[in-house]
């Protein structure tokens, strides 16, 4: 009788890769450390909480997040199930009741035969357990010094911020119209609409403001620039956030007829409609800053927030050098790595990782060669290019198109050419299961 498989981390990449094991027909030993040891960034005790947004990103084929969406649908992957089941309006995007998405994820898994789930900490594992370690940005420190210690080398880290959020009843609603950018998905985005006096204002009152200063020393300030706090980005120009999570473009103020601004826009936290988190306000200010100065976003005056802004440190593994293409650690032992440890960025990114993870400790434990995602899927490209990025300068990555091989034949326009790659990925995937999993 082969021993249990552990995994080690009941996030998003630890909860698929268990999922993927036990559906195979081994028995897993599922570790996670909440509620016993909490995390500065967790509320809860479920598994596959999320903790930064309520947003799985784009849903559409045009854009990389979207494709590697169905690609993970296509492979049966639980996590996609229940977003699709929890899933709340969110224009393009896919968004989730977190909650009913937490509750879903952890149900299935407690309800499975073949997996155990342990609440308590993992300091370390034995030479001949096999195990995939998915302990996430947050790995406890005595869990770190074993990872460190095993690896010869210390880990690479940034920091991530997480977005407060607001009730919908405190809300000035004449001030703000609800629509999705050009039109596109339920318009089920609040939009708070600057004019250049307004904007200017609070531009002042951001850069100017306090921030948590206590937990960050200088030579620490590294930021993931795909989560970069709203008050860094202000404080690289008066115009910065009007090109970026401001933007305006896409958006017609019905009050004016005309395009805002700047926009500040509002997403909904639940399937209710009752909350909201502003979209692209990851922050480190003060508590008491965040609702001073996020107060004078039209229409927010008297916003009640139930979460504010919170930043905390990440750590991730040199994957590069450490591990090969199906996630397995290059040390020989019989150790996989997956989620946000190992350098990928993002709720689905973190999943596809679990999903490769899963499935190649499978296969190694029966004797058989690896699964190695083609580059021209988003899942090949993504774990393509955290394997074998610049070992020096290794940092998160998001799933974007950049990271596919180019097109044989050019096509003008970028919705056009990104349709194209993904119509590629799709039929290579098809091909790859075919060919591999079948």
């Amino acid at each position: 009788m082969p021993k249990p498989i552990w995994v080690v981390g009941g996030g998003l990449a630890g909860s698929e890769a268990a999922w993927q094991i036990a559906n195979a027909g081994r028995e897993v030993i599922l570790y996670e450390m909440r509620p016993l040891r909490n995390t500065p960034a967790h509320t809860s005790s479920f598994l596959a909480e999320l903790v930064c947004s309520n947003s799985l990103k784009a849903n559409n084929l045009e854009n990389a997040s979207g494709l590697l969406k169905e690609e993970l649908r296509r492979l049966d992957s639980l996590l996609m199930a229940v977003a699709e089941e929890t899933k709340v309006p969110a224009g393009g995007a896919l968004a989730v009741d977190r909650q009913r998405f937490a509750q879903g994820v952890t149900t299935r898994i407690n309800q499975h035969p073949r997996i155990k789930v342990i609440r308590a900490e993992v300091t370390s594992i034995p030479p001949d357990q096999p195990a995939v370690i998915a302990s996430g940005p947050l790995t406890s420190p005595l869990f770190s010094a074993w990872l460190q210690e095993l690896f010869g080398e210390e880990y690479f880290y940034f920091y991530d911020a997480v977005a407060p959020i607001v009730t919908r009843e405190s809300l000035d609603r004449e001030g703000i119209f609800a629509a999705s950018r050009y039109g596109r998905g339920e318009a089920e985005y609040l939009n708070c609409p600057f004019n250049e006096e307004e904007y200017t204002r609070f531009w002042e009152n951001l850069v100017t403001a306090e921030t948590h200063q206590s937990h960050l020393g200088a030579a620490e300030k590294r930021y993931f620039e795909g989560c970069m706090p709203v008050e860094v980005l202000a404080a690289r120009g008066k115009d910065t956030l009007r090109f970026g999570p401001l933007k305006p473009v896409g958006l017609i103020d019905p009050a004016t007829g005309k395009q805002p601004y700047a926009v500040v826009q509002l997403r909904p936290e639940n399937k209710e409609r009752t909350l909201y988190n502003l979209v692209g306000f990851q922050t480190n200010l003060r508590w008491g800053e965040q609702a001073r100065v996020f107060r004078l976003i039209p229409g927010l005056s008297r916003a009640e927030f139930v979460r504010y802004g919170v930043m905390h440190r990440n750590s991730f593994i040199n994957s590069p050098k450490l591990l090969d293409l199906s996630l397995q650690w290059k040390g020989g032992r019989p150790l996989f790595f997956a989620g946000q440890l190992i350098g990928v960025e993002g709720y689905v990114e973190s999943t596809a990782a679990g999903w490769v993870a899963g499935k190649n400790i499978l296969r190694q434990q029966e004797g058989k060669p690896p699964l190695i995602f083609p580059r021209e899927t988003a899942i090949g490209a993504l774990i393509n290019h955290i394997i074998n990025a610049e070992i020096r300068h290794f940092q998160p990555m998001n799933i974007n198109f950049g990271l596919f091989p180019p097109l044989k034949e050019k096509i003008k326009g970028k919705l056009k050419k990104n349709r194209a790659i993904a119509d590629r990925a799709l039929i290579t995937l098809e091909n790859f299961i075919v060919e591999t999993l079948n």
